[in-house]
């Protein structure tokens, strides 16, 4: 295996934390929201992030988070 090629695990994520904000704009990403579920105070919430990774939103479910994200035309994503 290439430990500098892409087989490398991670290499992506790797690759996409080098790109700069005029990059990420380049991509659309100023257009696109992934949710994640969190724990906010012992309740189960969903946090909105922009695509690069800020926090930008909470909704107590993910249809909520999903309609903000609409709201504030953009597109909502589910990140695994």
């Amino acid at each position: 295996m290439n430990k500098a090629g892409p087989t490398r695990p991670f290499a992506a994520a790797d690759a996409l934390r080098q790109l700069a904000p005029a990059d990420w704009a380049r991509f659309g990403a100023d257009r696109i929201a992934y949710i994640r579920p969190v724990l906010v105070d012992g309740v189960m919430a969903v946090a909105i992030h922009a695509a690069d990774g800020t926090q930008i939103g909470a909704a107590p479910d993910a249809g909520l988070a999903a309609a903000a994200i609409l709201q504030h035309e953009m597109l909502p994503t589910l990140v695994h």
